[in-house]
């Protein structure tokens, strides 16, 4: 660690062009709508975040083609541990979505100080804030809601409620969502889409002239939830959280720490006619999160943040015995043993004006990171017993990879160096230039270097990917590093707004698969399946994006409003050219928007195009263009917001391009093989609010 302290002073010292402007997207508001989990997944969709799908409350956002941990995402400012082999619990599952107050999305070359292990960006999503009065006497407000959602039998409810005056602030928030499996376009029920959670929030803050602290204690249940495109579903997910923010001013420098505790459990198990079976797997997870930053004036032109963070992760995955089988048991399957996984972090960030029509930002972080775990052990150290008329053995490929497991080195650890280098130009009053480079890291997570089974069961348990593939860690895996250069053109008039953005990322041992095996459950041609092995490669991405709006009509019938977003993606290992998994095919959006008022409605058109670049090895499915039309019409009278919904208007039948295959259907009806997710069907939605 004593190298770490020249290394970011030579980093700062030797920065030039550097902004914080280019691919940050922040949205603000109550207009954020996000009072259920796929508004907030709206929210993110319409910042070029797609989603991989997972559960109804889990799925798993992808940025610039790189799903899952390339992403760091940070709930009210701290990471959070996916803490699953299959990654039901993701960090936006913990989110209140009815008390988010911001979102910012940061892609690519995003700064270092918001934070580092990420290869694809930033997702920052705040339910912190607090809002103080402004005289002494305390006042009440707060709201309560309820949606539906017909195409799932969707209902949530949520309730808010603060007092607070210009010194302190308290609020409780909480909510309930629980939905039956969806319907497709064809009225067919896309089997194991079911969930139900529920989550409470208490806050707590103090604000003076100089300082503000604001603790939150929070508490979340998830009974169960269906995953349609795991071989197991979630049977429970309780968290406690405790999240303190402290703030304080000295003359010119701003002194900002944060403290964060996290309490996972988590169980696996099934619970639904809809795909049956019994095996239980459970894992207990917690994170700490330490995070320091001074940020002070450098000159008059700029301004210095530095910082320190600490990440601690500590996982145990086991899979209890079930008595009297022949295969589960006796003994406890001990997946992961006290799994360990710490970061320790330094960075400092420059921004400034050099001149009067350009903005920048320097920004050098290092991190140390740890990784190792314990000794496991199998269901059963000898062949496994099978039943029949004779006793019957066959092999136990999980006993002789624990005993190898086992013998090995499994303590890592591994150095990490990130540059952000950002710039801004103002052409005029109207147009903008922005370029961005960067070098960034992200260590492998405990599943990919520490799940070692090598049976067809063990390996099916594990991966986040909805392929219904069987995966196996690497103790080897080497860091991910990836090299990104991004620039992006604004024009923005009173009538009219046009962008262009365009990335490119080289990575180098970028983690994907080998395959080690193959595996057929049912004697079926179409139901064969692969094993894979997760290995370092390197791989090269790049996207463009166009936006544009139009400011139609603002007259006596209201204001009149018409955009466009178009994207593009690809993604290839540069060993065999081959492409990589789940890279979102051509999409178009365009929306008509119109607003008198306190009424707003809105017409959406969302076109994606075929999905044929698809990864070999992980035997990905192909998929037909499709389109969709969305309506939404909201108005407020007085203290009351109502809101009409049709998603999916012409009720089409299409399959999801990022969301894997129906492993619930495969398992009902093996004959149809894997087949890819089909989307929902048309739903009409209706939402009240309240505010008081």
């Amino acid at each position: 660690m004593k190298l770490i302290y020249p290394v970011i002073l030579s980093s700062i010292l030797s920065a030039t062009t550097y902004a914080d402007t280019i691919e940050s997207i922040e949205i603000t508001g109550r207009a954020l709508d996000t009072s259920s989990t796929d508004q907030l997944e709206k929210a993110l969709s319409e910042q070029q975040v797609n989603f991989a799908a997972g559960g109804g409350l889990s799925p798993l956002p992808v940025l610039n083609g790189m799903m899952g941990d390339r992403i760091q995402i940070l709930a009210d400012g701290a990471p959070i541990t996916a803490a699953c082999g299959n990654q039901m619990n993701p960090p936006l599952s913990y989110v209140t979505t009815s008390k988010i107050s911001s979102i910012n999305v940061l892609s690519g070359v995003s700064p270092v100080s918001a934070g580092g292990d990420n290869i694809a960006g930033v997702i920052v999503v705040d339910t912190l804030t607090p809002v103080f009065g402004e005289v002494d006497a305390p006042v009440v407000s707060g709201e309560a809601g309820f949606h539906h959602k017909s195409v799932n039998n969707r209902n949530t409810y949520y309730l808010s409620a603060s007092i607070a005056n210009d010194t302190w602030y308290a609020s409780y928030a909480g909510q309930s969502e629980e939905a039956d499996s969806y319907e497709n376009g064809a009225g067919e029920k896309v089997l194991d889409t079911l969930y139900k959670a529920q989550s409470h929030a208490l806050t707590f803050g103090y604000e003076d002239a100089h300082q503000m602290g604001v603790v939150k204690l929070s508490y979340q249940s998830i009974p169960y939830q269906g995953f349609a495109g795991q071989y197991m579903d979630m049977t429970d997910n309780r968290s406690y959280a405790i999240n303190a923010k402290y703030r304080r001013h000295f003359s010119d420098v701003q002194l900002d720490t944060q403290a964060v505790f996290r309490d996972v459990s988590h169980e696996m198990g099934f619970f639904t006619s809809e795909k049956p079976g019994t095996m239980p797997m459970n894992t207990d997870s917690q994170d700490i999160a330490l995070k320091l930053a001074w940020e002070m004036p450098l000159t008059t032109d700029y301004d210095l943040v530095v910082g320190q963070e600490y990440y601690a992760n500590t996982l145990d995955d086991r899979w209890p015995a079930i008595e009297g089988s022949m295969m589960m048991g006796p003994n406890d399957y001990v997946n992961i043993n006290d799994g360990k996984r710490e970061r320790a972090a330094l960075y400092a960030e420059v921004s400034g004006q050099p001149y009067r029509d350009w903005s920048v930002t320097a920004g050098t972080r290092v991190e140390y990171v740890t990784t190792d775990t314990g000794p496991v052990q199998p269901y059963s150290d000898g062949a496994m017993a099978m039943g029949g008329g004779m006793a019957m053995s066959m092999a136990n490929p999980d006993a002789d990879a624990a005993m190898a497991f086992n013998m090995a080195d499994r303590d890592q650890q591994d150095t990490l160096v990130d540059i952000s280098a950002q710039a801004s130009y103002d052409i005029d009053a109207e147009q903008k230039v922005s370029f961005g480079l960067a070098r960034k890291n992200r260590v492998p997570s405990l599943y990919e270097r520490y799940t070692w089974g090598r049976g067809v069961m063990a390996t099916t348990m594990i991966g986040w990917f909805a392929d219904g593939n069987g995966y196996v860690g690497n103790i080897d895996l080497a860091p991910e590093t990836a090299y990104t250069a991004s620039a992006m053109y604004t024009f923005e008039s009173q009538r009219r707004t046009y962008s262009a953005d365009v990335w490119y990322t080289h990575a180098d041992d970028y983690i994907d698969v080998q395959k080690i095996g193959e595996f057929n459950q049912s004697g079926l041609a179409q139901t064969q399946r692969n094993q894979l092995q997760f290995t370092n490669l390197d791989a090269r991405l790049m996207g463009i994006s166009i936006e544009a709006g139009w400011l139609v009509a603002d007259n006596q019938t209201g204001q009149w409003q018409l955009s466009n977003t178009f994207t593009w993606q690809d993604g290839i290992r540069k060993d065999s050219d081959a492409p990589l998994y789940q890279i979102q095919p051509v999409q178009n959006q365009m929306q008509l928007t119109h607003s008198k008022g306190d009424w707003q409605s809105s017409v959406q058109w969302q076109w994606t195009g075929n999905k044929f670049d698809t990864d070999p090895l992980r035997l990905e499915n192909s998929t037909d263009a499709y389109s969709v039309i969305n309506l939404q019409t909201q108005v407020i009278v007085d203290n009351w917001k109502i809101e009409l919904a049709v998603d999916n208007l012409l009720d089409k039948q299409y399959q999801l391009p990022l969301g894997g295959v129906s492993i619930a259907d495969f398992k009902q009806n093996p004959e149809n093989g894997f087949a890819q997710l089909d989307g929902p069907g048309r739903s009409l939605n209706f939402g009240i609010e309240y505010h008081f």
